[in-house]
């Protein structure tokens, strides 16, 4: 039986800390959302949202696009069953249910940003593969507006979203072109870069270039 991460109350953690860390490699991480203060399941992160983890060792924080969210019973012998109850019947009558699941995202490294330690005040931002990614039961936060914003002046991300095998990479390429759009307040001139960089990254497949630019609504 897997047992749930060790919890704190939410005042001893920052609003944006929503995640830890229990699996990690080169390219993406795994980590599972902490528990609600409320009798609910843990936020699940939207798909295609940005999310940030910090390489304690390196100072190093690191930018990810999550792909792929579950949440499932923690004991994963035991499937959970349908009982007909609404959120609110549960909570007055199965409230035990709530701390039996857990919520658990994939994201996928798409940059970082170099720890002043290194560099000074010059903080240089990245968009290829850290030196190592975040570690075991290293803190995961959403990323604030500011960041990523200033993280995807460039768009080198993009080839990383494409090149992704195990998620449906049009519609999370799509998702995070939205999610950034509507942070830049609908900034045409933005998008319009965006669809030129995937018309060159796609240019040799106008149907995936298609279904991606179908998805985006500005």
């Amino acid at each position: 039986m897997r047992l749930p991460l060790p919890q704190f109350t939410t005042g001893d953690r920052q609003p944006r800390h929503i995640a830890e860390v229990i699996e990690t490699s080169s390219t993406e991480f795994l980590a599972q959302c902490l528990e609600a203060e409320d009798l609910s399941v843990p936020a699940m992160p939207p798909f295609g949202s940005w999310v940030c983890a910090v390489d304690e060792e390196s100072g190093h924080q690191i930018y990810a696009v999550v792909y792929l969210a579950t949440t499932t019973p923690i004991d994963s012998v035991h499937r959970a069953v349908a009982l007909g109850l609404s959120l609110q019947d549960l909570r007055e009558e199965q409230p035990q249910i709530f701390a039996m699941l857990k919520t658990e995202f994939r994201a996928v490294i798409v940059g970082f940003k170099h720890s002043s330690r290194t560099l000074g005040l010059n903080q240089g931002l990245y968009q290829y593969l850290p030196p190592r990614p975040p570690q075991i039961h290293q803190a995961v936060y959403l990323c604030e507006s500011e960041t990523i914003i200033k993280f995807t002046e460039e768009l080198d991300f993009l080839r990383t979203l494409l090149s992704l095998t195990s998620a449906p990479v049009e519609s999370l390429t799509a998702a995070a072109i939205r999610h950034v759009y509507q942070l830049r307040q609908a900034d045409r001139q933005w998008l319009i870069k965006a669809g030129r960089t995937l018309s060159i990254l796609l240019k040799d497949d106008y149907d995936r270039l298609r279904f991606i630019l179908s998805q985006i609504h500005p």
